[in-house]
């Protein structure tokens, strides 16, 4: 019984810090304004059935991909077997779903197990690609020691619960077949059996070693699930969410401000009548309260896999831009807010912003706007829609641009045209001598 209150503890303690971080966040992503994302509700389910599900768009890295797909669906499926655990450790049960599933129960374990080994295989290939292969797109100003360090965390943790949880079973293996009390003869070992040999053949120490590593994994999980909102693998979660709620106009077609385009209108009719809009009184966005609430939850679900960076032909000429710098920026900036919030208030001001703070002018006018970024996120992010709205506030409130796009502007504005010529000399190249 003190066993079981322990337990008991451990996992209301888990999912109370849980849901209080994760509560944090969604008070950072409305810090957003608003944005209707709620049409085409059936072309939404299956944006997010092919790409967070399905996993399509991690196909145009063939080698990541299978790797991913180890990892992805091993622990879907072998969380499944989480569920016997809880149960187990509330109730002092061992294996309660070996009666009523009978030999499905041989093939489900026999499952987990090859798939626990599939992870093992992907999360080092992982962690040899990051550390010792070292690709380039996991590496630029932005990859820090902290974006680095949880990288190899996550993939270390992931190796030493599916390692747990092999060994425990191949200790509840060798258990079986002492005949040792509580542990009833249950499931199919194809890969723990091969370790079963090396270990012990002492009874109480193998007890010793599956308990252990019984509490090793199902603690390491609660722990792991408290780590998520602090680590870019809340993608995990945040995943499935951001792909239904993508943009789904064409990529290449930019939102028109309806403040605005009232204006122009009325320019041009006299008689218009403006429009209601529910932005507010800022052109752009120079800090994340100016950013809706979908580019907000955008930022917590990078996973800083730099698809988007190594994507991006600023970036490939040397230009400072990094779209996976962008939303690192606005996550950290973010969360910064966040904190202020929660030390000060929600009226508190710190006197920074997104804009000049964290991301300069110079990365915003680097970019071309070609959309490889979005093309490239493997869960839809968008990286332009920040930068597009970033560079609005520049212009239209600040009137900060280069000096190239000033003097484009003018020449629109003076001669109809982005070039410097009149329009009465236009046509002066047709002239044949």
């Amino acid at each position: 019984m003190i066993a079981q209150l322990i337990f008991l503890l451990f996992t209301i303690a888990a999912v109370v810090l849980f849901t209080i971080n994760v509560r944090k966040i969604i008070r950072n992503i409305n810090l957003g304004r608003p944005l209707n994302r709620s049409d085409r509700k059936a072309e939404r389910l299956m944006v997010m059935l092919k790409v967070a599900f399905g996993q399509t768009k991690m196909t145009k890295k063939p080698v990541a991909a299978i790797l991913h797909f180890f990892v992805y669906v091993g622990f879907i499926i072998i969380n499944l077997e989480v569920l016997e655990i809880i149960i187990d450790g509330l109730f002092g049960t061992h294996r309660i779903f070996a009666a009523p599933l009978g030999g499905i129960y041989s093939f489900l374990i026999g499952s987990f197990e090859i798939l626990a080994a599939l992870v093992l295989v992907g999360v080092i290939a992982f962690y040899a690609r990051r550390n010792f292969i070292r690709l380039k797109r996991f590496t630029g100003v932005e990859m820090t020691s902290w974006p680095k360090s949880d990288a190899n965390y996550i993939l270390i943790i992931e190796t030493l619960l599916m390692a747990a949880f092999l060994i425990m079973n191949a200790a509840d293996y060798r258990l079986q077949q002492l005949g040792s009390l509580h542990y009833i003869e249950a499931g199919a070992f194809p890969i723990s059996g091969l370790i079963a040999p090396y270990l012990p053949s002492s009874e109480s120490a193998l007890i010793m070693i599956e308990r252990s590593c019984w509490w090793f994994h199902i603690l390491g999980i609660l722990a792991f699930l408290n780590y998520l909102p602090y680590s870019k693998h809340f993608h995990i979660l945040l995943a499935f969410p951001n792909t239904y709620y993508s943009n789904l106009e064409p990529k290449g077609e930019f939102s028109n401000m309806a403040s605005v385009s009232n204006e122009v209108k009325a320019m041009l009719d006299p008689s218009y009548t403006p429009e209601p809009i529910a932005e507010g009184g800022k052109f752009g966005a120079k800090d994340i309260n100016d950013l809706s609430w979908k580019s907000l939850m955008e930022a917590y679900t990078c996973t800083e896999c730099g698809r988007c960076t190594s994507a991006c032909p600023a970036n490939m000429t040397g230009k400072l831009l990094s779209p996976r710098k962008i939303m690192m920026d606005t996550r950290d900036r973010m969360e910064e807010v966040g904190k202020n919030i929660d030390k000060h208030g929600k009226d508190f001001k710190d006197d920074k912003s997104l804009l000049g703070n964290y991301i300069s002018q110079e990365e915003i006018w680097a970019c071309t706007t070609c959309n490889a970024c979005t093309e490239a996120c493997p869960v839809n992010i968008d990286p332009l829609s920040i930068i597009m709205e970033l560079r609005r506030f520049s212009v239209m409130e600040e009137s900060q641009a280069p000096a190239s796009l000033n003097a484009m502007l003018g020449n629109v504005e003076n001669n109809g045209a982005p070039w410097k010529y009149s329009p009465a000399d236009r046509l002066n190249w047709a002239e044949t001598k």
